[in-house]
């Protein structure tokens, strides 16, 4: 007879799901900000980095759920969990985004 999963890796994979979730959406939201708010400067500018935060954070949203039903899977059969590239993605748009933005301010102030 197998043995039921145990839940605290269950609920932990959850909360990791969720935190997935919580940064798509802190993403989404901040790209719909700076598309609809940010109305100084050059139209293109804002389009560009309004729609990469949202794209990133569409991305990371789908990455983390593939993730958690990867390791839902994993850890109910008792396999090795994989690696996951999502948090580098998640790094990398939190980290250069901003720095881009902060570049193209400073250079062409927008």
């Amino acid at each position: 007879m197998d043995e039921p999963a145990d839940y605290r890796y269950v609920l932990a994979n959850e909360r990791t799901f969720l935190a997935y979730t919580r940064t798509a959406l802190a993403l989404q939201v901040t790209g719909l900000g700076v598309l609809q708010f940010l109305t100084r400067g050059q139209s293109e500018v804002r389009y560009t980095f309004g729609l990469v935060l949202v794209v990133v954070g569409s991305v990371l949203a789908v990455t983390g759920y593939r993730r958690y039903r990867s390791n839902d899977r994993a850890i109910r059969v008792g396999a090795e969990i994989g690696r996951s590239g999502s948090a580098t993605l998640a790094a990398v748009a939190v980290i250069i985004v901003p720095l881009l933005a902060a570049g193209v301010r400073v250079l062409f102030g927008v």
